[in-house]
């Protein structure tokens, strides 16, 4: 089919072959003079919402007119496979570590069977071929038996009886959370590993790589080195904005300091987005409030990001940081749409303005 000069923000965007592309939640990165863009591929309805499928790779040359390259990571029809038809695998992003050569892909994962969101592990798989296909390394609660760094010594310390059975009669949602919870959680996962649930990785431009995850009930987030190899966590990681509830994790570095874009946690339903910036990956991190401005667009204004999350943070080959939004359609998954929005740079900081059309 014939292609125009841009995509439309917040409609369908059509693949080389006509199809929507089908890679929500997704990351991009640039390799081989090509965008390569993962994601979930979600099938119709709201069993979509599962992996049933498993993530889709797409390149392109321009950012405009994408070319499907195949399912990267497969979804199982094994019964016995962790990554069995119907369990979640979500917010992929890939690296390529320069140390190996090869593509390390990490994602959210919650078991097939699992009510909620109660697995919050990091998925690990591994490539040696950007589009994969890829393979299984690990499923992992990052940091097991680590204590966070910059903590006061007297609370890197297990639970009490008394702490364990107060932690173990809450739920833990955002709404019902109890003031000084979130420095009893990281506590309860010390010895089995911290959860992990919306999250990115981070390849430095300083050296070396992160991984940024909501953690603790999705109370505050976690900032991870990883490994040599990427495939993994190195034991050292701080704690984020403790108790404040951000998910979507978005991370950049631009004239010499580190930017985060996160939203709140609301589930499905837009928010307002939340910008803050640091010297340092680990922090400290300063909260500088919604990046968002301007008129509202036909599916929201900045209040709600314009109707949509960020999936990830990428830098166009003229320097620009784009900013990826899904706009979620829980009940017909496979329609989500998307919206790539540019960092415009006012004095010291970032802001994001809606715009009608991605034009590569």
């Amino acid at each position: 089919m014939p292609f125009s000069r841009a995509l439309i923000n917040g409609e369908r965007w059509p693949d080389e072959a006509g199809a929507h592309v089908n890679a929500h939640g997704g990351g991009v990165l640039r390799h081989g003079g090509r965008l390569w863009w993962f994601g979930e591929h979600k099938v119709a309805g709201p069993a979509g919402n599962r992996a049933e499928v498993g993530v889709s790779a797409y390149s392109s040359a321009d950012g405009l007119s994408w070319r499907r390259e195949g399912v990267a990571l497969e979804a199982s029809d094994d019964p016995g496979s962790p990554l069995r038809r119907g369990c979640v695998i979500e917010r992929p992003k890939v690296l390529r570590c320069p140390d190996t050569g090869r593509f390390a892909m990490w994602f959210h994962f919650e078991a097939w069977g699992q009510e909620g969101y109660r697995t919050a592990r990091a998925g690990v798989a591994v490539a040696d071929l950007p589009a994969g296909p890829y393979r299984l390394v690990s499923l992992i609660r990052p940091d097991a038996g680590q204590w966070p760094r910059g903590e006061p010594p007297a609370d890197c310390r297990p639970l009490s009886e008394a702490e364990r059975t107060l932690m173990e009669s809450r739920s833990h949602r955002g709404d019902n959370m109890e003031p000084g919870d979130d420095r009893l959680l990281w506590r309860r996962d010390h010895a089995g590993g911290q959860m992990s649930r919306d999250q990115t990785v981070f390849a430095d431009p300083a050296g070396g790589a992160w991984h940024v995850r909501a953690s603790e009930e999705n109370s505050t987030l976690h900032v991870s080195r990883l490994r040599d190899g990427w495939l993994g966590t190195a034991g050292d990681y701080w704690r984020v904005f403790p108790g404040g509830f951000h998910e979507a994790p978005c991370l950049c570095r631009h004239r010499g300091r580190y930017w985060l874009l996160t939203s709140g946690c609301t589930g499905w339903a837009p928010n307002a987005a939340r910008l803050a910036v640091a010297d340092r990956p680990e922090g400290p991190w300063t909260a500088l409030g919604n990046p968002c401005q301007g008129p509202a667009g036909p599916h929201g204004g900045p209040e709600t990001t314009f109707g949509g999350q960020g999936a990830c943070l990428w830098r166009h080959a003229d320097g620009r940081w784009i900013w990826c939004l899904d706009l979620w359609r829980p009940g017909d998954a496979e329609d989500g749409r998307y919206a790539w929005l540019p960092l415009e740079w006012e004095g010291d900081r970032p802001v994001v303005r809606w715009r009608e059309r991605w034009e590569g």
